[in-house]
């Protein structure tokens, strides 16, 4: 199946330093023989997915859940784990605050490894300062819960420093879970709820009558249906294009590494400016940095050159642009094709890119510079995935326009994991046609004027 070269590895093993491959996780299972309908059908097993699965099994609703791979099997299971409000984009902040109560929800049916373990965007300089400032002034409105810390306070978190942390933004309520335990717990929840979820399965189209959804066609047959949910992560442009509707999506690699079990007593989750580290349920340490994902130049590079010139510009000194191999492996993947043959998700079941050596390497350093202890850790493994970004590098949670019956919840820009709960409930409620508990207005999917 997926991740054969690990497929043995417990997720939290202590190994080697192993390149190329996301942590393990548990395969989940298949449910059985396809069903003749379903009131909604869910393309996409990661956090998205199975959140809007759960939801809508709660309420009631005949849903069946269908992934390419394996639950979990690419972004979901590739990213920091944080659940966090700090620092977000105003609008994605409602969201992040019902997403801590649903994981802590969660967590009490569930082991997810949900903690709030507090988060810390830590400062230099004043200019730091002032941004944090800034940033909970503009948030004071939505009563997040967040402080500025002095030095003196910042530090006492910490473990001997070698830098000149003046302060940092904090948060109490903050936290993190466990991506390998996460979606694949959430998919085990929506499936004692009533969802039904079929692994290997992939969605090759729709089918529709009178101009509106009548079905989803998977490689294994056809499912009635009047309502479909598009939250395929890094696929969802190509799904959504091969039915006409233009979503401005680009992939960015993400390079992540883990540490063996160490004492380093750092509990709260750090954001270290050109680091960041977070404490595992395992004993070791989650470490990245911001510019340590790296963007492929691909054909969609081009095509989508006007949404995306400038958010490449601002960017640049946290996104690397790189022209090689992928740009051809991109090209040869069909933009349209008919669901009578083997689609690209078939050809492809699961995006398991390397690592960027330099960005996982220079995270190191600087992790180990800021904080001695961790030179007594060793690195353990080291993966990567393809984050899904859109322009503005916030999410569409929308109906699909002139596509009756269809939804997209995908764009997450490497911010879906922490608020995967609320973004599945907040799709589950706009399906079923309920008014969200949290405003999707700034999510809408005409924005971009495609």
């Amino acid at each position: 199946m997926v991740f054969s070269h690990l497929a043995q590895m417990s997720a939290f093993q202590d190994a080697a330093t192993i390149r190329g491959s996301a942590p393990n996780r548990q395969l989940f299972g298949a449910a059985g023989a396809l069903p003749d309908a379903v009131d909604v059908a869910v393309i996409g097993g990661g956090i998205i997915g199975v959140s809007a699965a759960y939801a809508l099994a709660r309420a009631g609703v005949r849903v069946a859940l269908f992934e390419k791979g394996a639950v979990a099997c690419e972004q979901s299971s590739r990213n920091w784990g944080w659940v966090r409000t700090l620092g977000r984009d105003l609008p994605e902040v409602p969201l992040a605050q019902r997403a801590n109560v649903l994981w802590g929800d969660i967590q009490n049916k569930i082991d997810v490894g949900f903690r709030r373990s507090g988060m810390l965007y830590l400062q230099e300089d004043d200019a730091d300062a002032s941004g944090h400032h800034a940033w909970m002034d503009s948030a004071r409105a939505y009563g997040v819960d967040a402080r500025q810390l002095s030095r003196h306070e910042a530090r006492q978190m910490l473990p001997q420093t070698a830098r000149a942390w003046t302060g940092a933004m904090y948060s109490a309520t903050d936290g993190v879970a466990e991506p390998q335990l996460a979606a694949p717990a959430i998919a085990a929840l929506a499936r004692a709820a009533g969802a039904l979820l079929f692994e290997d399965c992939a969605v090759r189209g729709i089918e529709r009558s009178a101009g509106r959804i009548c079905a989803v066609l998977t490689e294994h047959g056809r499912v009635a249906t009047s309502s479909v949910l598009v939250a395929a992560g890094a696929w969802s442009r190509l799904f959504c294009g091969n039915l006409g509707a233009d979503f401005p999506q680009l992939k960015v690699r993400g390079s992540v590494l883990r540490t063996a079990p160490i004492d380093a007593g750092l509990a709260a989750a750090v954001n270290g400016k050109d680091f960041t580290c977070r404490k595992r349920a395992d004993g070791g340490y989650t470490v990245s940095q911001f510019g340590a994902s790296m963007a492929d130049v691909v054909p969609d590079s081009f095509r989508l050159m006007r949404h995306f010139g400038r958010a490449w510009l601002a960017n640049r000194n946290f996104v690397r642009l790189r022209f090689g191999k992928r740009f051809f492996e991109e090209l040869s993947i069909p933009r349209h094709f008919s669901t009578d043959d083997v689609s690209p998700f078939e050809r492809h079941r699961v995006l398991d890119p390397l690592p960027s050596e330099r960005g996982i390497d220079q995270a190191w350093r600087r992790l180990t510079h800021a904080f001695p202890v961790f030179r007594d850790a060793r690195v353990a493994q080291s993966w990567a995935g393809y984050i899904d970004v859109t322009p503005d590098a916030m999410p569409v949670m929308d109906a699909v326009p002139d596509l009756p019956g269809l939804y997209l919840a995908s764009g997450f820009s490497g911010h879906g994991f922490g608020i995967g709960p609320a973004a599945g409930e907040a799709m589950a409620q706009l399906i079923q046609g309920q008014r969200p508990t949290v405003d999707l207005q700034p999510f809408r999917f005409d924005r971009y004027g495609t």
